[in-house]
């Protein structure tokens, strides 16, 4: 097992160094806890936060329960470090219960390694797909600092923030030819309101997501979309918008980005839908809080 990983990480962009991390990042991966398939959710206390930071052509977004706990997904580029740990020390967190790479591209875990370092962590969920990067290298570099483990995502499992829930949906395979495939995606639940984050999965993964659902959750429904791949045509099929059927969808995208994106197709099947879109690039900063019963998207 251990030589066909180092068969497989050794390519000419990586030390010897690295490749010792990401084998023992690789066998150190595990799967720490599963939550009981029914969870009381229905009466919750308080008001359910989700940040949707302005971190530019790049994805971070932050949950907060109202009983104090706190979650993160991808954390920017490189350069964001600053910026991501003033806001989180400004919201006053000390502790993330969970931290999650939705995948090993740099506009999504360019700075995990300083907020890893910043705070007190719980868990640290990473895809099992390696990518020949410094940004990556550091990443696993922090973890092992740390004294922490990867967990491995596992379709179907369920965790719990306070009162409210997640399940991972994807990614459903190992062998994406698309890093972007790869990605970590899951659902929440709050109440009677739900938020889905699809870190930059692509169609063939929403494909995934779809075949398998029915074994893992009632709906796919949501009131909230991260729209996946920064609002990318190569995302958002027309059979995965359907089933999530968001009344609000946000995307998370520079100004006047190379890659053109939103693209035109995917605003276009969002609007027709009648859902109302925010975009970080126009609005800054995102946040939308969940009653437990509607949920409300505002900027900052």
């Amino acid at each position: 097992m251990l030589n066909k990983i180092y068969n497989t990480m050794r390519t000419k962009y990586l030390s010897t160094a690295i490749i010792l991390i990401l084998a023992l990042f690789l066998v150190s991966c595990t799967i720490q806890y599963t939550a009981p398939d029914s969870l009381e959710t229905e009466e919750v206390q308080g008001e359910l936060l989700v940040h949707f930071l302005d971190v530019g052509q790049a994805d971070c977004i932050l949950i907060q329960e109202p009983g104090g706990k706190a979650m993160l997904i991808d954390a920017g580029n490189n350069a964001d470090s600053k910026f991501i740990i003033d806001y989180l020390e400004e919201k006053k967190i000390e502790r993330l219960e969970y931290v999650i790479g939705t995948h090993p591209h740099e506009d999504h875990i360019g700075s995990l390694d300083s907020v890893i370092y910043a705070f007190d962590i719980g868990q640290v969920f990473m895809p099992k797909r390696a990518n020949t990067t410094k940004t990556f290298e550091d990443v696993l570099q922090a973890i092992s600092d740390k004294g922490l483990k990867v967990t491995t995502p596992k379709v179907g499992d369920t965790y719990t923030l306070g009162e409210a829930r997640w399940t991972i949906l994807a990614p459903n395979r190992e062998d994406y030819k698309e890093i972007n495939d790869s990605s970590i995606v899951i659902r929440l639940v709050y109440g009677d309101t739900s938020f889905m984050f699809t870190g930059d999965a692509e169609e063939e993964s929403e494909a995934d997501i779809l075949k398998n659902s029915g074994q893992i959750t009632n709906s796919l429904k949501s009131d909230v979309l991260k729209v996946g791949h920064h609002g990318s045509s190569t995302s958002t099929s027309d059979s995965f918008l359907e089933a999530v059927s968001p009344q609000y969808a946000v995307i998370c995208v520079g100004k006047d980005n190379s890659y053109g994106h939103p693209h035109r197709e995917t605003m276009k099947k969002l609007s027709e839908k009648g859902i109302e879109i925010f975009r970080t690039d126009e609005s800054g900063t995102i946040i939308a809080s969940s009653d437990g019963k509607t949920v409300e998207v505002k900027k900052e």
